[in-house]
């Protein structure tokens, strides 16, 4: 149910790894894991930018340890699949500028001095949402709009049949039909997809074999479903070249697809100290652990910090009425059975391990369980812990 509404349609999009602003949030990502796989301590904030044959990173960083950014971010871009020179960009040919400096003493003050105890690495406002319309608690457009992007770079790396002339950018987009508040059918598929020069006809027949009937099958779509593949009619020109990427500028996609509210931060490139990041994954927490306990149909979470300060400055749950218990008792368990300074949030999550690379594409949240075991330099980290449902029975506990 979105905002009280009962009968809507509601639309998500998703985008591929190559597109622009996701290759600059998994560089980003990848010098933040870099960082903390030498100096778990360490306090970053990065941000890229890449334009025509140009990745320019800058940001904050206070560090022990060494990050060879060149070596990352043309690593970053060879990995995506921006390897040929004719698409403008790749990782033989890219230009890399930096310019780091130190994080500001004054943040620092809230953060790092030992006499006091770890507070926000900035003031702001964190959401989590969850809803039981889908298994992974996600609303379905997004998952779907995801799980398209998702199937379409499995297809293009792959040679999933035999299709060679898929490029690296690409965008989906799903528009689902609600009645009574519950998701009924698929009216609306759109996939826009980067190849080279290859007639219109070949790409819609492929497109649909390939990457929507696998995902969206015919009994989910309504009888009169519209379908746009490249509804432009070309897209050859893309990825950097066509659209300058920036870190963070794909927050709804990071997020819940639109429903719901927003908190003002991005997440990639952040270091868990920042709450942008941390608080925002222990919401999403909080709030798929009360929808899978069966304690509400839809739950919505806010906490808000002030900077250098440990405890929330403001708590929320707003699950729209679909609450099987009194409201005020389950916002009094949670706060009870949930960390929420951002030292605990950290310690409770794991977040001080190199597991941030793959959150930078296909969604923070939701994600499969094959996902959630990171792999960095042959090490496996435990990933994804907020979409953990290990507070389940605590919760169904505490209302017996």
């Amino acid at each position: 149910m979105i905002s009280g509404k009962k009968n809507f349609v509601f639309s998500s999009e998703s985008v591929t790894e190559g597109h622009p602003d996701k290759v600059a949030d998994q560089i980003s990502d990848a010098v933040l894991d870099n960082l903390l796989s030498k100096d778990k301590d360490s306090r970053v904030a990065v941000e890229t930018m890449v334009t025509t044959g140009i990745c320019f990173i800058s940001g904050e960083v206070t560090t022990k340890a060494f990050a060879d950014i060149h070596s990352i971010a043309k690593g970053v871009i060879k990995r995506i699949g921006y390897t040929k020179s004719e698409y403008g960009f790749s990782d033989s040919t890219v230009g890399i500028l930096t310019s780091i400096k130190h994080q500001s003493p004054d943040i620092s003050l809230g953060i790092d001095d030992q006499e006091h105890e770890q507070g926000a690495g900035d003031q702001g406002m964190m959401f989590g949402y969850a809803t039981n319309e889908t298994d992974n608690y996600m609303p379905m457009p997004i998952d779907l709009a995801h799980k398209l992007t998702r199937q379409l770079a499995y297809v293009r790396k792959n040679q999933v049949g035999s299709i060679p002339y898929l490029r690296p950018d690409g965008k989906s987009q799903v528009s689902v039909k609600y009645e009574n508040g519950k998701p009924k059918d698929v009216i609306a598929i759109v996939i826009s997809t980067q190849t080279d020069d290859v007639a219109l006809k070949e790409i819609k027949n492929d497109i649909m074999e390939y990457v929507i009937d696998p995902i969206i099958p015919k009994e989910m779509r309504a009888r009169d479903a519209k379908i746009y593949i490249n509804p432009t009619g070309r897209f050859i020109l893309g990825g950097p070249v066509a659209d300058t990427g920036l870190t963070g500028r794909k927050v709804i996609v990071d997020t819940y697809g639109g429903v719901g509210s927003h908190g003002g931060g991005a997440f990639s490139g952040k270091d868990p100290s920042k709450v942008d990041r941390s608080a925002s994954y222990m919401a999403r927490y909080i709030a798929k652990n009360i929808v899978a306990a069966g304690l509400a149909d839809l739950c919505e979470v806010q906490i808000a910090y002030a900077i250098g300060v440990a405890d929330p400055v403001s708590f929320m749950l707003n699950t729209q009425n679909t609450s099987k218990v009194d409201p005020i008792r389950l916002e009094k368990v949670v706060h009870d059975i949930f960390p929420l300074k951002p030292k605990e949030i950290i310690k409770h999550l794991k977040l001080l391990n190199p597991i941030f690379f793959k959150t930078a594409a296909y969604g923070h949240f939701g994600r499969p369980k094959e996902d959630w075991k990171i792999n960095y330099k042959k090490e496996v980290y435990e990933g994804f812990t907020w979409e953990k449902l290990d507070m389940v029975e605590k919760l169904k506990s505490a209302f017996k």
